[in-house]
């Protein structure tokens, strides 16, 4: 079989980069600039003055901009760190029954959570909807974070079952011999073993909850429950905002994501590849 050449290979990852990092670059170059230098011609491809007023200006200035862009920060940290939370304990009890024990319809139960995977979460956005109107939940965290969490739990139940199912069974079956409950074994003897695939499952599901869009967008219409993906967008229809301004917003909202998954890219790794062997 021929070999693809290596610069052929070397051209298609330097085009998928440049795809992916021209844009992030242009929104750090825009927010480093001044309103006059960002509308000057020709364009400025490196700040003349690297300046950071506007990210002063978001975080610590007055205003509706500023205001809006520090309570949407509150409002995502809360239903990401919540909904991260709930998803990871739920999953992991979940997971730990799949893989051990035995009931009654289980099979059908664990492939029945995992085909709710198959099918595009956007199809759901109207029922979700309607019947989080009936329980009084539009515009509120519960209703967003219960939206979050029914969508990411059966891809963290199908990781943790993964690892769970890799870990030997003999040190549980040791632990109940000498007493434990099954309960007492899940927390002094599973979950410190599972605890990279735990820690890999809470960092894709942050991840996934703060990258999220049309769900909140549908889901919350004020301010007051708002996560700062929808208000950046938000803004560039209902108020004249200088771009400098939205690129630092935007610069913002990247940081936190890309930040996780620079520094924590090893527990990722580590806490899938290990519970994908057996």
């Amino acid at each position: 079989m021929k070999r693809r050449s290596p610069w052929l290979r070397r051209t298609g990852v330097l085009f998928i980069l440049l795809w992916s990092l021209v844009p992030v670059y242009w929104a750090v170059n825009a927010s480093l600039q001044t309103g006059a230098q960002i509308t000057s011609k020709p364009a400025h491809y490196l700040p003349p003055t690297p300046t950071i007023k506007n990210y002063i200006s978001l975080l610590s200035g007055t205003g509706e901009l500023p205001d809006a862009v520090r309570r949407s920060s509150l409002n995502i940290f809360i239903e990401c760190g919540v909904a991260t939370i709930v998803t990871v304990v739920l999953s992991t009890l979940a997971a730990y029954a799949f893989a051990r024990m035995t009931f009654r319809g289980r099979n059908v139960l664990f492939y029945g959570v995992l085909a709710t995977m198959a099918f595009p979460a956007y199809t759901t956005l109207i029922p979700l909807y309607q019947i989080l109107t009936n329980f009084g939940l539009v515009n509120t965290y519960t209703g967003i974070i219960l939206v979050y969490v029914s969508g990411f739990l059966p891809l963290a139940t199908w990781i943790l079952y993964n690892y769970m199912s890799s870990l030997p069974v003999a040190i549980e079956e040791a632990g109940q011999v000498d007493g434990a409950s099954r309960m007492q074994v899940l927390w002094h003897v599973v979950i410190p073993l599972a605890r990279p695939g735990i820690i890999s499952t809470a960092i894709i599901t942050f991840l996934f909850a703060w990258g999220q869009f049309l769900f909140p967008l549908v889901l919350s219409s004020d301010l007051s429950t708002q996560p700062l993906t929808v208000v950046i967008a938000a803004l560039q229809g209902r108020h004249v905002v200088p771009f400098t301004l939205l690129s630092a917003a935007g610069v913002l909202a990247m940081a936190v994501p890309a930040v996780i998954a620079v520094t924590l890219n090893k527990y990722i790794v580590s806490g899938l590849l290990t519970g994908s062997v057996k």
